[in-house]
């Protein structure tokens, strides 16, 4: 990884259009949303983890790849967050799997450097080969962003996912026969991660760029039918479009946003309940009340062994493992112990008992 703060030569001023305005607005929106959140709960809390707030100078860096959707990403934010009383730089990922790959990650860095952006990082990574190349490349990039986040102190990457890749993510996860997590898509804010422009369409940002005179980088993989994703893109959301009319993608990213509204409200009635069934020994183990969990609805009571052995373990339980635990409550006829990826579970003495594996 190689950075430079400086901030480079400003561009000019472009006008303010209405892609220019929606996208500021859009950035103004999120930081200002970030910096309003509540404070981390007190420690005991057994739900997910809440994103802390952006305190005032947090540096924020912008995820560039040069494409339109980041490049108008990172003008918006060179233009908001002075305004909003944070730093701004951002973080360039060389994937190097394609020639060329450097020269363009340095062009990209010198468009942040223009922009006023700093400090300006660019690290090339190494795409493995499991996991698929769509995968394999997410998992190198994110691993660029945490180390990014490590060596600066960050307080978010902001990245430019917007209202058509939430749309392509909610049709994947359809298409896929995912849960409700999946449906909900990609969230505004991780703690980690910040997606600004979730609202706003890839139209919007081409404009933004065609009005600033940015000039960005078309990734000839985003054309390539070889991704199932691209495939998404160009065949099936134009079928949806033409076959049952225009807002298809509209609507998939508002189903996204009222599954995640769900979601955050069985989470918080999930929790209170959990609250009340769980107890800790000083072993590290966490037990249960079988009682109060046989009780439960069924989609109540996996909710809470998820949340429970996510807090307390680290460990995100996939669908069938939730329901194999699930078993020993309400189909229970002497099971022995279940052994889970990180996490050991017995009932005994009318407790559930969740022990970490050693």
């Amino acid at each position: 990884m190689h950075s430079d703060g400086s901030p480079g030569a400003a561009p000019r001023r472009p006008r303010l259009t209405p892609p220019i305005a929606d996208a500021r607005r859009a950035v103004r929106v999120a930081l200002a949303a970030a910096a309003a959140l509540p404070a981390p709960e007190a420690e005991g809390d057994h739900g997910p983890a809440r994103p802390c707030p952006l305190a005032s100078g947090a540096l924020l860096l912008v995820g560039l790849s040069g494409g339109a959707d980041s490049l108008a990403l990172a003008a918006a934010v060179a233009f908001e967050a002075p305004r909003a009383g944070f730093r701004a730089g951002a973080i360039v990922v060389d994937h190097g799997l394609q020639p060329g790959s450097a020269a363009v990650a340095a062009r990209a860095a010198a468009q942040a450097r223009a922009l006023g952006l700093g400090p300006v990082l660019v690290e090339r990574v190494r795409v493995e080969a499991a996991g698929g190349p769509e995968g394999a490349a997410r998992a190198a990039r994110r691993a660029a962003f945490d180390s990014a986040a490590r060596a600066t102190a960050a307080a978010r990457i902001l990245l430019a996912h917007t209202l058509d890749d939430q749309a392509e993510t909610v049709l994947l996860g359809l298409a896929r026969g995912s849960g409700p997590s999946s449906l909900q898509g990609m969230l505004p804010d991780t703690g980690r991660l910040l997606r600004p422009f979730l609202g706003l369409r890839r139209a919007t940002t081409r404009a933004f760029c065609a009005d600033s005179g940015l000039e960005p980088w078309d990734d000839p993989h985003n054309d390539d039918p070889a991704y199932t994703r691209v495939r998404v893109r160009s065949a099936v959301l134009p079928v949806l479009e033409r076959e049952l009319g225009p807002g298809v993608a509209e609507a998939l990213a508002r189903t996204a946003e009222q599954l995640r509204e769900d979601d955050e409200a069985l989470d918080g009635l999930a929790l209170d309940w959990a609250q009340e069934l769980v107890s800790q020994a000083d072993d590290g183990s966490v037990a249960l009340d079988v009682r109060g969990l046989d009780a439960d609805p069924p989609a109540l009571r996996q909710r809470i062994i998820r949340l429970v052995v996510s807090a307390e373990f680290g460990v995100s339980l996939s669908r069938s493992h939730t329901l194999a635990v699930a078993e020993l409550i309400a189909d229970w006829h002497g099971q022995g112990p279940l052994s889970l990826p990180g996490v050991r579970v017995v009932r005994q003495n009318g407790l559930l008992t969740f022990h970490p594996h050693t």
